[in-house]
């Protein structure tokens, strides 16, 4: 059942109501996993969205994806961003052409993820240094991977490594979580987006077939560009603008029911309370626009739909950032409480700017575009 009916809709507004937002911050405060909101998700066939029909998925289109993540942002940045990177996951193995794993999704409560970050070549996901050998119909992989979102929870994981034989920087690997050699390798406590579990994992002579292989071994960066930074990127900058949607709604909430008693108004009644809302408002509606262009771009095949795209998650990180320093500003001392939930996306809201492809990566690929220059040349790739 897919995102277009009117049930799917209720579904995640259910789910969202009854367990994510209650759930938030407890999730937030402990670092725990939000596992509960993971299986309802799973139960209401919004994991297998993205899933062709001729695999068994209902089909959803990105614009739909986003729209999942924007709406779980809104109330928990940890579960959007593990919902975010199964989605990515996902997108990989439709161009792979996976049937077996796509089926698995579509059937049941199989999470995926990306395991692409390295300690050894950080946020430059496209130059991974992990080691792939053949040993027969087997390949033996060894890695650090630094940031597994769902780290010791997904079921599988699309993993990077350096191709076996072929030219090109990268390949991608389908791997179960339950393969041996692969482990979590470290704790995860963060700033923000703490119940994501996204921890190290090390993977030490871990054998997986060659039939693993998405693509072509070291065609994974052709497939992680075209298939896979599209939907992250805009995934991510929906997450921003449903943060940026909450933490709006809060400080207008809050300044309409807060006092100045000694002149007998709400700050709602004083102009520089109310510039700071509208700041924050014309923000979110700004970059909602722009993802909203991106994803048109896309769907009607426009020449402009990667500028697009690059720009998208740019704005969106810089935006969410300051519309949760503004209102942490707005709200003052109150929002330094846990119970507004501001200080909560406020930290939430450091993240985007670090995620691979970071800010300044994606401010040089807007201007590698605009020069009509490759994304990746040899000295970076």
């Amino acid at each position: 059942m897919g995102w277009g009916t009117l049930s799917a809709e209720r579904d995640l507004a259910r789910i969202v109501d009854e367990i994510v937002a209650p759930e938030a911050a407890e999730i937030d405060r402990s670092g725990s996993f939000p596992r509960k909101a993971v299986d309802a998700l799973a139960d209401a066939g919004l994991l297998a969205l993205t899933v062709p029909p001729e695999f068994g998925g209902p089909g959803g289109s990105l614009r739909e994806a986003a729209r999942v993540v924007r709406t779980l942002s809104s109330a928990c940045g940890s579960t959007a961003m593990v919902v975010m990177m199964h989605y990515s996951a996902v997108a990989t193995l439709r161009a792979g052409h996976r049937e077996a794993e796509l089926r698995t999704i579509a059937n049941g409560r199989h999470l995926s993820t990306l395991a692409f970050s390295e300690p050894g070549s950080r946020s430059h996901f496209w130059a991974p240094m992990s080691s792939a050998a053949a040993d027969g119909d087997h390949v033996v992989l060894n890695a650090r991977k630094s940031w597994v979102t769902s780290a010791g929870q997904a079921d599988s994981l699309v993993w990077s490594s350096r191709p076996v034989t072929g030219d090109g920087p990268m390949s991608l690997w389908f791997v179960p979580a339950d393969t041996p050699g692969l482990s979590v390798a470290g704790p995860f406590d963060g700033l923000g987006l703490r119940g994501n579990n996204s921890r190290p994992m090390s993977a030490v002579d871990m054998r997986v077939p060659r039939a693993s292989l998405l693509g072509t071994d070291g065609g994974g960066l052709d497939l992680a560009l075209s298939a896979v930074l599209p939907v992250f990127l805009l995934l991510n900058a929906s997450a921003s603008v449903g943060l940026m949607e909450a933490v709006t709604a809060e400080t207008v909430a809050h300044i309409g029911r807060t006092r100045l008693e000694h002149l007998g108004r709400s700050l709602a009644e004083q102009s520089e309370y109310r510039a700071a809302v509208a700041r924050m408002r014309i923000d979110t509606d700004r970059t909602a626009a722009l993802v909203d262009a991106a994803l048109n771009a896309i769907e009607e095949g426009r020449a402009e739909a990667q500028l697009l795209v690059l720009e998208a998650k740019a704005a969106a990180d810089e935006s969410a950032a300051a519309t949760a320093d503004l209102a942490m500003l707005t709200c003052g001392g109150a929002a330094f409480r846990k119970e507004l939930g501001i200080e909560r996306r406020f930290r939430d809201s450091r993240a985007a700017r670090v995620m691979a492809p970071t800010t300044a990566t994606l401010h040089d690929f807007v201007g590698r575009a605009l020069c009509e220059l490759p994304l990746l040349d040899a000295a970076t790739a």
